[in-house]
């Protein structure tokens, strides 16, 4: 099976079945094997022959997770690898005899070479195409008496096409063949460029560069670690003309001031962009990422801002920059938009003196972009600034509205369907012990409640757990919306919502109930009802004689009783 196949395949989750953390102690983890081997021993059960039959599952079940999780070794391999590092017998590259780091060390190294050859099988191509759009007519022929024209003149003025393929020859050496065709006003130039670049050691690499295109070309660049808080990059062209030769330098050093900065200096000399001295400082942080510029040179000598506030919880960044020097001055404020994994949409409006207004589109999937800039007008007056801003802005909510939000619920929905596929055999199994498994806690359930309402400690009066509603924290569900586990589900068909007050109870000790910032699936008596889907944990309970309702994501941790959480008190 591939691996996209096997990504499907539902697995136990060791830590999940003993309901501990992956940093929990040994003692941890003997406290709750203890506990759990105690609750589903076959000989417990010896009375009746089904129940002893399922308690021996579960008790062999519960007896390898702590088997494993109980020995370092083993431990450390199902944390890397997960239950299928255990399985697999050419696993013994990895001497079972290693300490547990060894074998965490062992398997990133292993890790790496994968990705090294993976490398080597791949040409990694790049591209980029510019299509430069002139639009000025739709607002500068208002404001020209002598214009009769009805149909606003639109018409693209340059395409520039850069595509580059980099074909690893060596783990030290990869080569990049590069070329671009660009064209600007009907005057078209182009060039192709092939260079190689060597890892002559971990501190460093060199890179040579020859190409073609408006004269012979050949490069050189170095770039070397000098500590581990500073590097340097140099790199030089002489760029063969009928002229003569033109050579250009370009040198870069860079330090990091702290764990979110960075200050680059730059110094350029020569070529067609003259001679200029940069010096940049970078701050990169979990919410915002700041760039201050500041160049002293020929032609052009400029200062220049820009923050971006990253929104990570809406997949989203916004920017903002100003730019002001020799030129003229920029100001510019856009958004950029995560569509899928690897694709993204941006638009960004640029307000200039002398240049005017001009939006700027960008989509970029995986490695190839597609920029089109869009010059609306060449002086900045309120009209092209709304619709620059406006037109985008509706665009996009229309497009999500009507095209991707049906695309994205597709493929939820495809993805679902393959998971409950690939998982059917799987997830019969699951049902069927989790019914087993909640029958054997029955006689636990009753001892662990009598004591707790004797002193009204805490008792789970019920606990929901699946594709609960929208106001699930505020209606009760009825019994009919929940799988009891009286009676077995269709064969096609599995019930989104699960009663698991016998299992939730059960894992109350001393008036307390912690469970694990993970998927409440692989707990004892639980199982996953609808795979694919969001589901949460709904739980009812008394504690000091007061009526609760706590509701909370599969995936968070839940504490009871706590006085913090979303809470329903009735009298």
């Amino acid at each position: 099976m591939d691996e996209e196949g096997d990504n499907l395949l539902l697995e136990d989750n060791y830590y999940q079945l003993l309901n501990v953390s992956k940093t929990a102690t040994p003692e941890e983890i003997n406290s709750a094997y203890r506990r759990f081997s105690r609750m589903f021993h076959p000989d417990k059960h010896s009375t009746d022959p089904s129940k002893q039959k399922w308690a021996e599952q579960i008790f062999n079940k519960v007896k390898e997770a702590y088997e494993v999780l109980s020995d370092s070794h083993k431990r450390a391999i199902y944390d890397t690898l997960g239950k299928r590092g255990l399985e697999v017998e050419g696993w013994e590259v990895i001497f079972r005899t290693r300490t547990p780091r060894e074998i965490r060390e062992e398997y990133e190294r292993l890790k790496r070479e994968r990705e090294e050859r993976r490398l080597q099988q791949s040409a990694n191509p790049r591209g980029t195409i510019t299509l430069s759009i002139n639009a000025t007519d739709m607002f500068m022929k208002y404001y020209d008496e002598e214009e009769t024209t009805i149909i606003p003149n639109i018409e693209v003025s340059g395409m520039t096409i850069q595509q580059s393929i980099d074909a690893p020859v060596t783990l030290r050496n990869t080569m990049t063949l590069s070329g671009n065709i660009s064209t600007q006003n009907g005057i078209g130039t182009g060039s192709v460029n092939v260079c190689n670049r060597n890892l002559s050691s971990e501190k460093g690499w060199t890179e040579v560069e020859c190409g073609i295109g408006n004269g012979p070309l050949l490069g050189f660049k170095i770039f070397r670690t000098l500590s581990r808080l500073m590097f340097l990059n140099c790199g030089t062209v002489l760029q063969f003309t009928p002229r003569g030769i033109s050579p250009s330098l370009i040198s870069t050093m860079a330090l990091q001031l702290d764990a979110h900065s960075v200050g680059y200096l730059t110094y350029r000399a020569g070529g067609q962009g003259g001679s200029s001295m940069t010096t940049i400082y970078v701050r990169d942080s979990e919410k915002y990422h700041t760039n201050t510029a500041l160049q002293i040179g020929n032609p052009h000598s400029f200062i220049s801002f820009n923050v971006m506030r990253k929104l990570p919880q809406h997949d989203m960044k916004l920017r903002l920059a100003l730019k002001f020097g020799t030129f003229g001055a920029i100001a510019e404020y856009g958004a950029e938009k995560k569509v899928s994994q690897n694709s993204s949409v941006s638009a960004a409006v640029m307000l200039g003196v002398p240049s005017g207004v001009m939006l700027k589109l960008k989509w970029t999937c995986s490695s190839q972009t597609i920029v089109v800039p869009i010059h609306l007008c060449e002086e900045v007056m309120p009209s092209p600034v709304f619709y620059a801003t406006v037109v985008p802005l509706v665009s996009w909510l229309v497009l999500k509205k009507l095209v991707l939000d049906p695309i994205n619920r597709e493929r939820q929905e495809r993805d679902r369907q393959r998971s409950m596929e690939a998982n059917y055999e799987r997830l019969q199994e699951m049902q069927r012990q989790a019914r087993a498994t909640v029958e054997l806690m029955r006689e636990t359930y009753s001892r662990i409640r009598s004591d707790e309402e004797k002193k009204k400690g805490l008792v789970i009066l019920r606990a929901m757990y699946g594709k609960l509603p929208a106001d699930a924290s505020n209606h009760e569900i009825s019994v009919e919306q929940v799988g009891d586990g009286s009676t077995p589900e269709s064969p096609t068909v599995f019930a989104e919502v699960i009663d698991v007050t016998i299992p939730v109870q059960c894992l109350v000790k001393d008036s307390r109930l912690e469970l694990l910032e993970a998927s409440k699936s692989e707990l004892p008596g639980f199982y996953d009802p609808c795979v694919g889907d969001d589901k949460h944990l709904t739980i009812q309970y008394m504690f000091h004689n007061s009526l609760h309702l706590c509701t909370v994501p599969d995936s968070h941790a839940v504490v009871l009783p706590r006085n913090n959480h979303r809470v329903k008190n009735r009298s």
